[in-house]
């Protein structure tokens, strides 16, 4: 590829991300602290075989949402992505909320990762205030990001890298324990784990209840896989790489999540009471930390801890990337100033990058409140808004086929189909607002509802559907025609 080439896109972006690049920005968004960390406590609320199906299935949907995605960003690869297709194939006003929401998200979410950040750094430094260790870890995003896409993509790649490699020495020695290879698994060896299974209530714990709610919290582990979506806009061959690092989400959610969840659940009880105090404040008590520990790896807890750093500095480095491109996306489709639309000489939207650092810097608010509280604030605040953006992908590509089929497109012009059509975008659909509405739903039917907790829970669906239809009304958009689809992608 020319160097003219490689500044093509939307007349701004460089197309400079390669192949590794788009496979570690896919692999690195699908594993986090929600594995790290948030996995016991999966485990001991819906037993182990409630966690394993929660894993499977919510899996399964995120497979179908990014062949979905795969097929639309091969075909169209803007940085706008799944904003970019709902404007094209849904509606003006639902790319335009869709968009906005998803800056807003992942904005919101670099403060939570900061303030995380925060937590996991007084491990080893009690003393040392929390705000010092956020503008550090601000500046560092702020920097990997303004050098360039490829600067971006770089850090990402061995921040993934750290992550998988984790993970595979989890499962290597936890296959080891399990098989009485190395000390710390049950003394009946494979039998013995599979004990944990039928232990109390188990394999399921709390039935359909508990399922529904380690659902969401497994989709919140799996977000950030979308990213690729959004780096298509940067990368060097788009119909190519995409693909590829598409097909390997399947394998990479079998395994990093799958495996890793069976090998917990065959070594941990989910009575054991430490699976309870998962959270971000307590490292110790992460499950792949009980397991090294169980098999005499000494120092595991400081290991776990810099891992869980590299996880939380990876995902605000991706949250940066992410909001910035998706705000430079809108300003170039008019949806926002057009400020946001300047690029500078290595192609980074510096303005766009400014405004998502301000929005980032909610992570100061530690400084009056206790960081704890503001890290659940913040949570909070992002909510469903990942679940938003995963409907959008499901109903834009649903329509996007419609498109092409009302006006005769030949599909095999696309660089990659989604083999699973129509049952893919549906499945993924329905399942996806089965667990946001299904959220707190057991509040609604108590004897006195906590309308608090039901607003935090819920306030990002209305919030998205006011903005959807406040630019209609505006605007006086309508759905788009199936015939009228611009369905041709780039060329």
């Amino acid at each position: 590829m020319s160097d003219s080439q490689a500044k093509t896109e939307d007349g701004g972006l460089h197309r400079s991300l390669k192949a590794r690049h788009m496979s570690m920005i896919a692999i690195g968004g699908s594993i986090g602290t929600g594995l790290f960390v948030a996995s016991g406590a999966t485990i001991s609320q819906a037993g182990p075989g409630g966690a394993l199906l929660a894993y499977m299935i919510v899996g399964l949907m995120v497979y179908f949402l990014m062949t979905s995605l795969g097929e639309m960003a091969s075909h169209m690869p803007v940085s706008g992505s799944f904003a970019t297709y709902g404007a094209k194939y849904v509606d003006e006003g639902f790319g335009f909320a869709l968009g906005w929401n998803y800056w807003y998200n992942w904005a919101v979410t670099i403060a939570v990762d900061l303030v995380a950040a925060q937590l996991v750094m007084a491990y080893w430094f009690p003393g040392i205030d929390g705000f010092i260790w956020s503008a550090l870890f601000l500046a560092l995003m702020f920097g990997l990001n303004a050098l360039s896409a490829r600067g971006f993509g770089e850090s990402e790649f061995w921040f993934a890298a750290i992550k998988v490699a984790t993970v595979l020495v989890f499962i290597a020695v936890g296959v080891m324990m399990i098989f009485g290879i190395m000390q710390g698994g049950s003394p009946d060896g494979l039998w013995g784990g599979i004990a944990n299974f039928t232990a109390g209530d188990a394999p399921f714990v709390g039935g359909f209840a508990a399922l529904i709610g380690v659902a969401m919290v497994v989709g919140f582990s799996f977000q950030g896989t979308e990213l690729i979506g959004i780096a298509a806009g940067e990368s060097e061959d788009p119909a190519k790489n995409v693909p590829r690092a598409v097909r390997k989400v399947f394998w990479r959610i079998l395994l990093f999540y799958v495996f890793a969840i069976l090998i917990i659940g065959l070594l941990i009880p989910y009575t054991d009471p430490k699976l309870l105090r998962n959270n971000l404040g307590d490292i110790a008590v992460s499950p792949f930390t009980l397991v090294f520990e169980r098999a005499g790896l000494l120092s595991a807890a400081a290991v776990m801890n810099a891992v869980v750093l590299t996880s939380v500095l990876s995902a605000g480095n991706s949250g940066m990337y992410a909001s910035t491109r998706m705000l430079y996306a809108l300003a170039t489709q008019g949806m926002a100033p057009k400020m946001f639309a300047k690029v500078n000489a290595r192609g980074v939207p510096v303005l766009a990058l400014l405004a998502t650092t301000v929005i980032a810097a909610l992570c100061f608010l530690t400084n009056v409140f206790s960081p704890k509280a503001v890290y659940i604030w913040l949570l909070n605040l992002s909510g469903m808004c990942g679940f938003v953006a995963w409907l959008g992908i499901a109903v834009s590509h649903y329509r996007f086929r419609k498109g092409c089929e009302a006006q005769g497109f030949d599909l095999n012009q696309l660089p990659y189909r989604a083999a699973a059509f129509p049952f893919g975008p549906v499945f993924a659909f329905v399942l996806c607002l089965i667990i946001t509405l299904g959220q707190n739903y057991e509040n609604f039917l108590s004897d006195k509802i906590d309308w608090v907790g039901a607003i935090a829970t819920y306030i990002g669906l209305p919030l998205f559907l006011i903005i959807w239809w406040g630019y209609k009304l505006v605007k006086g958009t309508r759905i788009v025609k199936y015939k009228d689809m611009d369905v041709q992608g780039l060329r």
